[in-house]
């Protein structure tokens, strides 16, 4: 942790901060449908306003700057960058340039994701992530992105959490665009993947000098149970969470088991030539942990979660779990021959915070941030390549089906005022970097 490249930063999403969704030529998104629609979103919730960092972002780029932060990541709204026929639309093109060139004015550097849930809607009109063609015209709007904005970018990330989009957006319908089938989820991962791996292509022609990967969550399972059965339901539990999305990037095809024993019925779409694209190599991966997950087995050749009792949880209800990072970290690095440079892209946890006397003093926060930091320098020991660390989120913001009630930031965002108050864990880190800058 002490390397002096290790990248700490901070991480954000276009949809849950910039709110602006019908201005300077924004298309809806699948998430302005979603979230409009009664009983989606706790509180009835939407992304209309959020964080108004789209006319607040030179605020937040300063308050940034004011946090030593090495790296700033965030995302690229799709339906703000181009029309429904692909052609650009400048005035979203030129939000995200000077944003970006802010943040290198401030020598901080940028890590970008192009989709971070967002689809425009009129491609979920022709069928979404479930219709081959979205595959294409991802990489069409990745080919845009990476040739209005080369020499901007440090680190380009193709997709964030192909799993939920996947998963929770078409085989649960947790998520938008709140299909629940899963026929339709496996159709939905092999169209996110083939797009990621098209749109690689694109970006490596027009952005040579920048770094190129992508972001997935990965989740562990562990049994309490005493059974092997119990034992195989939490090998199955990663193997969809974890492998399901790593295996075709890594080693070019879908777990066997994952189709022949869990998913018999419901098998991807894969042509001649798609896994070639979709297992191109990557420059660095990034990762997404938050919690482990407790299975057993379901009797039926699966798995259900049963949650374990007094373990610490945090506003989310999910476990508190440090060693999960780590164990995970040190599995992928003996599972793939080719796993790249890591960077942990999402870190971090909600909590039911509020500014008492002007100060918001988040202490399971910053608990959680140190034990997680301490796991990923178990794992730098262990021989995995880390690279850096992004806490998730910077500020307070649209928590998807949760909307405002649950909070990642380190900065406290009063949604009335728009009032940014940086808590106790901004602070230390903002002290801890500027020691680190100094040499101490």
């Amino acid at each position: 942790m002490r390397h002096p490249d290790f990248l700490l930063g901070v991480a954000t999403a276009a949809y849950q901060i910039e709110g602006a969704v019908a201005e300077d030529g924004r298309l809806p998104s699948i998430w302005d449908t979603f979230s409009a629609t009664p009983g989606k979103v706790l509180h009835g919730d939407t992304g209309a306003v959020a964080c108004d960092h789209y006319h607040r972002w030179e605020e937040d780029v300063d308050l940034l700057a004011s946090l030593n932060v090495d790296a700033y990541r965030l995302s690229i709204a799709w339906p703000r960058v181009m029309d429904a026929a692909g052609r650009p639309n400048e005035k979203g093109l030129a939000f995200y340039r000077q944003l970006l060139q802010k943040l290198k004015d401030h020598g901080i550097r940028t890590s970008v994701t192009l989709y971070h849930w967002d689809l425009p809607q009129h491609l979920e009109d022709a069928g979404g992530w479930r219709n081959r063609a979205t595959a294409q015209r991802f990489a069409e709007y990745a080919d845009l992105v990476s040739r209005e904005l080369a020499g901007l970018v440090d680190f380009w990330s193709t997709l964030n959490e192909p799993w939920c989009s996947a998963m929770l957006g078409y085989g649960t319908g947790h998520h938008a665009p709140g299909q629940a089938d899963l026929l339709a989820a496996n159709e939905a991962m092999h169209h996110l993947l083939l797009g990621h791996g098209l749109a690689l292509a694109a970006m490596r022609r027009n952005d040579p000098g920048s770094q190129k990967g992508i972001v997935v969550n990965v989740g562990r399972g562990t049994t309490d149970g005493a059974t092997p059965a119990d034992v195989r339901a939490a090998q199955l539990f990663e193997l969809q969470h974890n492998d399901w999305v790593l295996d075709p990037l890594l080693r070019g095809e879908y777990p066997a088991v994952l189709h022949d024993e869990l998913w018999p019925a419901a098998r991807p779409p894969v042509l001649e030539g798609d896994l070639a694209i979709i297992g191109a190599p990557l420059d660095f991966l990034g990762i997404n942990y938050y919690f482990r997950t407790n299975v057993r087995a379901d009797g039926q050749g699966g798995y259900v979660e049963v949650p374990l009792a007094g373990v610490e949880r945090t506003q989310m209800g999910w476990e508190v779990y440090p060693d999960g990072l780590r164990d995970l970290l040190i599995g992928f690095q003996r599972r793939y021959a080719n796993l790249p440079p890591i960077y942990i892209t999402e870190n971090g946890m909600a909590s039911d915070d509020r500014v008492v006397d002007g100060a918001v003093i988040d202490r399971q926060r910053i608990a959680y941030l140190n034990r997680h930091l301490a796991a990923v320098d178990e794992a730098l020991k262990a021989g995995v390549d880390v690279r850096g660390y992004y806490v998730w989120s910077l500020l307070d913001n649209f928590e998807w089906a949760y909307g405002y009630e649950r909070r990642f930031g380190i900065v406290h965002v009063d949604y009335a005022t728009q009032r940014r108050t940086p808590k106790r864990s901004a602070e230390l880190i903002r002290d801890f970097l500027a020691r680190r800058r100094a040499g101490g």
